[in-house]
């Protein structure tokens, strides 16, 4: 297993920031890149964290992550909006878009927003979070146009990404529930993270070129690739391809429909946004959520509910990396460094 390093949020922050300046990134951008991959890496999801910072610079490289972008509305139905990234740096991408839908939820109710061709957008309870701060109640499909890694139920070749669902759920002084996850078993980065520490996975999330089932993260990057199962078999697969149509088909944007893999991470998402207070259903929403969840946890061992909510590891990680520091193995902390390197940034201060 890879040594791993314990380095404060502060600094990964700092390094984030200063790698994409010297990218070429304003300072707004640059700002909002390092807040999304530093808390995904808070909230212990490494997978979309600063280990995906190497891929960004070779999309940036390549022309397909495009620096200090400004996102366009395309479509405006006034009940819906559609917006275009066109590659645009997905954590400023995914942010307008939100800002946009919440402002329009504050106005009508509701709102349909989509972002259609962006640049990855990340860890998909962020942008849930952010409309939840809003008060708002919001629902995410999204597909990943990035090379196909995930077998449908039933196949033993990969067709789809690993297309993410998200909810998110505003309480009263305190932090909001969020259900997110991806219709695949894991999600790409994870595996990246597993084989970086040089671990194996859980059975039944991957099956090697051949089709067969193995615990070697490493089977997903050989050529040809691995593939990723779903999570709940035909349920999984099912949600899965609604997120693609979702996301990218209904609103004319680039899904996966073949094996083409240029390196690439593009993401659109369809995301609904409700505004309870604009429906006058505050008060009864947020009564009956906290019975629901109240009732749900109504089992006690040692003084403490048996069950826990969605987003409570992330919570409770948090907590407890902002304290000791986040742990970061040592493979990816080198390829932070030779990111760095490759925009001109001699020293980090990482380590």
């Amino acid at each position: 297993m890879a040594e791993l390093h314990l380095v404060p949020a502060e600094r990964l922050h700092d390094a984030v920031v200063t790698i994409f300046l010297a990218a070429g990134s304003s300072a707004r951008e640059a700002g909002l890149i390092a807040d999304h991959v530093v808390e995904a890496n808070l909230r212990g999801h490494d997978s979309h964290g600063v280990g995906m910072l190497p891929a960004y610079l070779r999309s940036v490289a390549a022309g397909g992550m495009r620096l200090n972008h400004t996102l366009r509305v395309a479509i405006d139905t006034g009940a819906m909006l559609v917006c275009d990234a066109d590659g645009g740096v997905g954590q400023v991408m995914a942010h307008e878009a939100m800002e946009l839908g919440i402002a329009r939820a504050r106005e009508q109710g509701s709102a349909i927003v989509s972002l259609r061709n962006s640049h990855h957008i990340g860890r998909i309870g962020h942008w849930a979070e952010q409309c939840a701060a809003a008060g708002m109640v919001s629902l995410h499909f999204v597909n990943v146009a990035a090379g196909a890694y995930v077998a449908p139920f039933g196949g033993s070749r990969a067709r789809l990404g690993t297309n993410p669902f998200c909810a998110g759920f505003p309480r009263v002084g305190i932090d909001p529930l969020i259900v997110d996850f991806a219709t695949s078993r894991l999600a790409a980065g994870k595996v990246r993270v597993a084989h970086n520490k040089g671990v194996q996975l859980p059975p039944g999330a991957l099956l090697d070129n051949a089709g067969r089932p193995t615990l070697d993260p490493g089977k997903l990057f050989e050529t040809p690739p691995g593939s990723l199962t779903t999570f709940g078999e035909h349920k999984g697969w099912g949600l899965m391809l609604a997120c693609e149509l979702l996301g990218a088909a209904l609103v004319g944007a680039r899904t996966q429909h073949d094996a083409v893999a240029d390196g690439i991470i593009l993401n659109s998402m369809f995301s609904v946004i409700v505004a309870p207070e604009r429906l006058g259903t505050a008060a009864p929403f947020a009564s009956e959520l906290e019975a629901v969840l109240g009732w749900v946890q109504s089992e006690v061992a040692d003084g403490r509910p048996t069950v826990r909510l969605p987003g409570d590891p992330e919570r409770e990680s948090r907590a407890q990396r902002l304290a000791a520091g986040i742990p970061v193995d040592a493979t990816t902390l080198e390829q932070l460094v030779e990111a760095g390197r490759s925009v001109g940034v001699a020293r980090l201060g990482l380590i």
